[in-house]
């Protein structure tokens, strides 16, 4: 069952939920669940290894981020065709075992020949959120930085979930050389 925004409001207050929301999803949000907002962008570099028991992600670079201090006419990042990058969100998520997220475009991406490369926000995770992002259009894109990019519905978890214990929790990028999986 997905959540409302009722009950999630109560979450954000009694646990933390979601941190650093804008003010938009505090006060007047649109539909179950929130829109979150560009923080960073990383480009990613050299090879990797998805293996069994061990990974080594290509090396990620940071290429900009939010800089409160800046205006929107100069806090923003401009996405090239035909190039692949991590986006990293604002908003920090506290996921309790009795629930999990689910992450979508908001539409402006795809009409805007941005495509997202998304996941399953695990029972028990915490951290800013991570994903793929890749101009496959013809145009350069620009995105302000602190502009709302996807929407997170919460999901509750029946009988019993287990605790994200990934090594991806707190947000980081990427691996820092090859490591063992947990």
């Amino acid at each position: 069952m997905i959540l409302g925004i009722k009950k999630l409001h109560e979450l954000v207050e009694e646990i933390n939920l979601v941190e650093d929301l804008c003010d938009r999803e505090k006060n007047s949000p649109e539909g179950a669940g929130f829109d979150l907002r560009l923080g960073e962008v990383y480009s990613l570099e050299g090879e990797g290894f998805l293996g069994v028991e061990e990974r080594d992600t290509p090396e990620s670079t940071l290429l900009s981020s939010h800089d409160e201090k800046k205006s929107e006419s100069e806090n923003y990042f401009v996405f090239e065709p035909g190039k692949y990058y991590l986006i990293k969100t604002i908003e920090k998520v506290n996921l309790p075992v009795t629930l999990s997220g689910i992450i979508v475009p908001r539409t402006t991406l795809f009409r805007s020949g941005l495509g997202l490369f998304n996941g399953i926000i695990q029972p028990g995770y915490s951290g800013e959120l991570t994903f793929g992002l890749a101009n496959l259009g013809q145009s350069k894109i620009k995105v302000s930085f602190g502009a709302r990019v996807v929407h997170v519905t919460f999901h509750e978890v029946l009988g019993e979930g287990n605790q994200y214990r990934g090594q991806w929790q707190g947000g980081r990028v990427s691996t820092d050389g090859k490591e063992t999986q947990i």
